[in-house]
């Protein structure tokens, strides 16, 4: 299996789609912005060719992601690592994880939420889809189905950088809850003491 680290050791990001995407969005700024039929044409005839193989499903994809990333710098660190700056709710932060070596760490009290990773990836992107499987695996998480993953402990920083790094905004959701009907076996897997209380908030 290749793994998602194998997918994105590029300085470039974004994909040929996404960059269609794209130079069809400044095309469309550039016809606002002249009155001359001639240039007009010109502009059309510059991306014409770029979208002559792509479905409607691949644009309305693309165009998906370009809105619902919050990735605005990837930098390729010398010892392997990445380092991810993310626009969070106005504010940026900076993650750096090596994806190969990552670790959740375990606190000694656990704070009686379970992290809940969904996903909905695309066939025609199965290996994206099956390297995040890999990985949520790696890192210590109950497949509690096919396409749901469950952890006792924090994690979302991880998880934020592993969606961004792979371009799955769109189609992994990050869920925290307090309750769960598997519980006892979370509990078990995890070993967390049946009797532990929560950590006070």
């Amino acid at each position: 299996m290749r793994n998602i680290s194998e997918r994105i050791k590029r300085e470039n990001r974004v994909g040929p789609i996404k960059k269609k995407v794209l130079l069809l969005l400044f095309s469309g700024l550039a016809l606002s912005c002249t009155r001359s039929p001639k240039q007009q044409w010109r502009i059309i005839q510059g991306v014409a060719d770029e979208w002559r193989e792509l479905t409607r499903q691949q644009i309305e994809r693309a165009i998906s992601s370009l809105y619902e990333s919050r990735l605005v710098g990837v930098k390729r660190n010398s010892d392997g690592s990445f380092t991810l700056t993310l626009n969070e709710k106005g504010r940026k932060k900076s993650l750096t994880y090596n994806l190969e070596t990552m670790q959740i760490p375990r606190t000694r009290e656990w704070d009686g939420l379970w992290r809940i990773i969904s996903f909905d990836i695309p066939e025609d992107i199965r290996e994206a889809r099956d390297s995040l499987r890999h990985h949520l695996l790696r890192l210590g998480f109950f497949e509690l189905h096919q396409s749901t993953f469950v952890h006792a402990f924090e994690c979302k920083n991880e998880i934020d950088y592993i969606v961004e790094l792979c371009d799955l905004r769109q189609y992994v959701r990050f869920i925290t809850a307090t309750e769960i009907d598997v519980a006892v076996r979370l509990k078990r897997f995890f070993n967390i003491q049946s009797s532990l209380k929560p950590k006070s908030p």
